[in-house]
Parts: C-alpha cells; sequence; structure tokens
C-alpha cells in the first residue's frame, strides 16, 4: 500500500502531482533543488546552477483556458496569453490556494534514486538528497519524477564541421540566452526554426546588423490569434474537430490544414514550407513573417559546414561576416539520479506505458510525469497524468499485466529509432492524449450522457474548446465549479480586453447555438447507430 511519495520538481507537474498526492490522501514531500517554485517558468539573469529558465521576454504559446490546472482558473482580468510572471504568480496562487508549499524541500538536490532492497515484494525507494552540503536518506513507497523535457541542452556541434576548429566567432544554447542587449549590432545565426528559434530570431531583428536563421525542414507558422481575434487554441482544440479529424481521410484532413495555414500568407513564397512536404513542424509566430517580408531576418536551410566567419549552408550559399551562432536546437532529457538498471529501461517516452511508466518494473511505484510534448498544453497534460498516477497508488486505479503494457508500448513505438532530441519523438495529439489518460482514471466526460441530461453544457463541450474542466465534471476528483467555468471561459477570455467597451451587439452566437444542436444531435444518433471499430466519442479506450 503507498502512503509516502517523493516528488522529484516544484515546476508545473511537481505542484500538480504533490496537490494530486493530497487529493488521494497520500503523503507527498517534494524536492526542488532551487530556492523557489515555478522550474522552467521562473525567470533568472543568470544560469543559476545550470537551471534552465526562460527568456526574459517570452510569452506563453497556449491560452490561460487551455492552460490552466482543472479546478482552478486563471484570474479573470489575466491576459489570454501570459508573460512568464504573471504564469509564476498563478503558480504561487494555485500553491497557496492549495497549501503545496509547506511539503516543498527547497534547495534540495536529489543525488539518486535507487530500488530498496525488498523493492520486487514492497515496491519501496531509496531516495539520498543534499541540502546545503549535508547528505539524507529517506525510504519512500512511490516517487513521481517531474523534472520535464527541458533538462539538458541539445548542443549537437559534430553535425556542423568547423564550428570548434575554424569559427573564431561566438557560438552558444538558446538556454544561455536571456536577452538581446549582447547582440545589439552584430550579424546572428540562429540554428533551429522551432518556436525558440523563430521567437528569438524576431527579438534579435529588432537590434542585430542581421539575423539569419537556418531551417532543416519545412515551417508551418501560425498566429496566436485566430478568426475574428480569440485565441488559436481555443478555436482549434475542440471535440468537433477532433470528430472530423477521425471522420475524415487523413490525405483531405492534411490538405485542409494546409490550405487553412496558407490563408494567412502563402508559405511557399516565403520558402517556408510546401504542401508537399511530408517533414514539417508548426510553429506558434506572428511576427516572422513580416520581419520575412522586410528582409530583417533571411531563412536559410540547413548549415553544412562553418569557417572562420561564415557560415556555408547546403544549398552553396554563404552567410558572411557571422558574429554569432545562437542553437535553438532544444533539449535532451536525463535523470542521472535514477540507478542505471532503471534508466536504461526507457530510452524516450516511448518505452513507457502511457509515457508515464516503466512497464518492466515488477512494482508500479515510479512514475515520469510532464515527459511528453503535446499539440496543447503540457500543464494540462501533467494534471491529468499525475490524477491517474496517484488514483494508481491510492489503489483506486490498476495497471494492466506487464505483458499488455509491454505490447501496448511495442505497438506504439516506431520500428525505427528516431534521434531523441527530436521533439517528434514526444508530441502527440493533445485530445487523444488526453482522453485516452481521463479514461484510464475514469474521468472523462460522456458525451452521449450530458447531451441527455445537460444540452447546453453538451454543446459547449463538443463545439467549443476542450479546455481542462471537462475533466472535472465525473469521477474521482470531480469538481462542483466545472460546469460554471466551461460556461464561462469565453467571457474569461473577453474579460481583459474589455478596457474600452464598444458597442456592437449582435445575436450571431444564438443562431449558432441554434444550429449546432441538430448537427449534435444527428452526430450523436448516426454515431450510437453505426459506430466505427476501433474509436467511439462517448468513451475512450480502456486498459
Amino acid at each position: 500500500m503507498v502512503r509516502s511519495v517523493a516528488v522529484i520538481g516544484a515546476g508545473a507537474a511537481g505542484l500538480a502531482s504533490i496537490k494530486c498526492c493530497l487529493d488521494e490522501g497520500l503523503e507527498p514531500t517534494c524536492f526542488e533543488r532551487s530556492e523557489d517554485i515555478g522550474g522552467i517558468w521562473r525567470y533568472t539573469d543568470s544560469m543559476d546552477g545550470r537551471r534552465v529558465s526562460v527568456y526574459r521576454s517570452v510569452i506563453s504559446n497556449t491560452s490561460k483556458e487551455m492552460s490552466c490546472f482543472s479546478d482552478f482558473p486563471f484570474p479573470e482580468d489575466f491576459p489570454s496569453y501570459l508573460p512568464h510572471s504573471l504564469l509564476l504568480e498563478y503558480f504561487r496562487m494555485y500553491a497557496w490556494h492549495f497549501n503545496l508549499l509547506q511539503h516543498i524541500h527547497f534547495k534540495t538536490t536529489v543525488l539518486s534514486v535507487r530500488k530498496h532492497s525488498d523493492f520486487t515484494t514492497s515496491g519501496q525507494w531509496e531516495v539520498v538528497t543534499e541540502t546545503n552540503g549535508i547528505q539524507e536518506s529517506r525510504i519512500f513507497d512511490a516517487v513521481m519524477v517531474c523534472t520535464g523535457h527541458y533538462q539538458k541542452p541539445n548542443l549537437p556541434l559534430a553535425s556542423f564541421p568547423g564550428i570548434n576548429t575554424c569559427f573564431k566567432g561566438q557560438y552558444l544554447h538558446s538556454c544561455e540566452y536571456k536577452d538581446v542587449e549582447a547582440f545589439r549590432g552584430k550579424r546572428v545565426l540562429v540554428v533551429g526554426a522551432g518556436n525558440t528559434g523563430g521567437d528569438l530570431s524576431v527579438e534579435l531583428s529588432r537590434v542585430a546588423a542581421k539575423v539569419f536563421l537556418s531551417t532543416r525542414s519545412s515551417t508551418w507558422v501560425l498566429s496566436r490569434l485566430s478568426d475574428h481575434g480569440f485565441p488559436w487554441d481555443m478555436i482549434s482544440t475542440t471535440r468537433f474537430n477532433h470528430f472530423l479529424e477521425w471522420l475524415l481521410p487523413a490525405a483531405l484532413t492534411k490538405r485542409i490544414k494546409f490550405r487553412k495555414f496558407n490563408s494567412r500568407f502563402n508559405h511557399a513564397n516565403y520558402g517556408l514550407a510546401s504542401t508537399k512536404s511530408s517533414n514539417f513542424k508548426i510553429i506558434i509566430n506572428e511576427e516572422l513573417p513580416f520581419c520575412l517580408l522586410s528582409g530583417t531576418i533571411v531563412l536559410k536551410p540547413k548549415v553544412k559546414e562553418f569557417t572562420e566567419s561564415s557560415a556555408i549552408f547546403e544549398d552553396g550559399t554563404t552567410a558572411e561576416n557571422i558574429d554569432v551562432v545562437l542553437f535553438a536546437t532544444g533539449y535532451i532529457f536525463s535523470f542521472p539520479f535514477l540507478e542505471e538498471s532503471v534508466r536504461i529501461l526507457f530510452d524516450d517516452n516511448r518505452s513507457l506505458y502511457k509515457r508515464i511508466f516503466p512497464p518492466q518494473l515488477e512494482q508500479p511505484t515510479l512514475a515520469i510525469i510532464g515527459l511528453v510534448q503535446l499539440t496543447g498544453s503540457v500543464m494540462v497534460g501533467a494534471e491529468i497524468q499525475a490524477r491517474w498516477v496517484t488514483g494508481i497508488f491510492a489503489g483506486w486505479n490498476k495497471l494492466p499485466p506487464t505483458t499488455k503494457m509491454m505490447a501496448d508500448v511495442s505497438q506504439k513505438k516506431p520500428l525505427v529509432k528516431r534521434n531523441p532530441a527530436e521533439k517528434e519523438n514526444l508530441k502527440m495529439s493533445f485530445i487523444s492524449y488526453t482522453d485516452e489518460i481521463a479514461s484510464c482514471a475514469g474521468i472523462k466526460p460522456s458525451m452521449l450522457k450530458l447531451l441527455l441530461t445537460d444540452p447546453r453544457l453538451a454543446l459547449a463541450i463538443f463545439f467549443g474548446p476542450c479546455s481542462s474542466y471537462q475533466y472535472r465534471l465525473a469521477g474521482r476528483g470531480k469538481w462542483s465549479g466545472a460546469r460554471d467555468a466551461i460556461l464561462t471561459q469565453w467571457q474569461r477570455t473577453l474579460k481583459p480586453l474589455r478596457t474600452w467597451v464598444v458597442d456592437d451587439s449582435s445575436d450571431g452566437w444564438s443562431w449558432m447555438c441554434l444550429l449546432a444542436l441538430p448537427v449534435a444531435l444527428t452526430a450523436g444518433f448516426l454515431l450510437s447507430k453505426y459506430p466505427r471499430p476501433g474509436w467511439s466519442p462517448w468513451a475512450g479506450p480502456q486498459l
């Protein structure tokens, strides 16, 4: 029987894990190596003990309504997209409201996590920590690792001939970037056109003499603003859209998406992406297209090699007089504190059952929380993972036999091993994954039941944003405020914009609701009468 739980890390995943442990009557002890909560979102000017943090100007890519913990909405006066300071303030509110701080040991580094001598029967772990130079060993019934995947910078210098031997300029990883001052008036090459690479290129273009952005694959650039100025993820991440993706052929879905992506500007004209490309990524950036259009950023292909002051690209072109190379090449996750016999059980998150549990362990008392890159908020994903995990620790939920877990892992893991540094190795559909874990935990909402008992809420859930509140409508941890939070999320989105109110009365939403009701009823009838094997919008996958 699990009672005591070690939680490693006090970032977003760690805070959610502590709270979920308390909800299940468990006794969490959290170890945080820094002096405060917040993890990567707690900005510092320096590299504090090599701790990774965001850069000064960062703004969240997911909106507040799609990022919040499921029973604790953001304050309504917070903007939809948040700087790191407001996210950290939200974490402090969450920790204070649920009385989490008393369970956290700050300035405490976890040195090792090893199986106890009787692990096969007890499932216990020996955790060795260090605080102010003093080491201490404790025994825990279970461990939740909440250090995320922004741990060790990925700096693939071997893939860039000449960077170490010939190049006379400066090079650094994006984790060392804090603001633009050190780059003023310089010619900068940014390697990697992900979200970080795009953001830093735009910011540097305002002060640098020239910015070159190197990418090795097609990149679709989307805006945080969607139709009519609403947050993009609130419009796109809906169960209705998810249903359409399941219903329509994959080729048609892809074509529709590319057409939508090109509606703001033609990506092929900018050299960013082609509709014929099979290898592509999606980033969020409003300003990058204009910077390319104005010439303050020049897009280049993959770097072939470096000379003393130049970068030669695969297309034969050269960028001369480069002063600084900024590698926005992501991170490699690592768990150096785990004993070797455990660490070798998973080389990436696809080796974990449901991206959480090492399936080969004799006892399911080790959980990796937040090691998943979703198409939506990882905060929401980490919280729903923690709810399921703590339910298992408390005995409310059960894992299947090891053979079934291994079969599930083998089925979902690609035959060809990819580079573990690539984020494609972690990406999963937000709704598919959260619904899958919610089904395991018994907290996924029943659309058919809601349609019959609360049609207004059912329509809001099916056609509206798939926000975390939906997973508080039923099952353990049900929250009485979930229904109201769902029905008022658009008001909280618009509230911070109402600093100057103009009269623009319209009954468009009323007409949309009237039209949506027969559509939802028809869809419900067809799916119940002619179910498609292997998928159901009413009930998620079972263990």
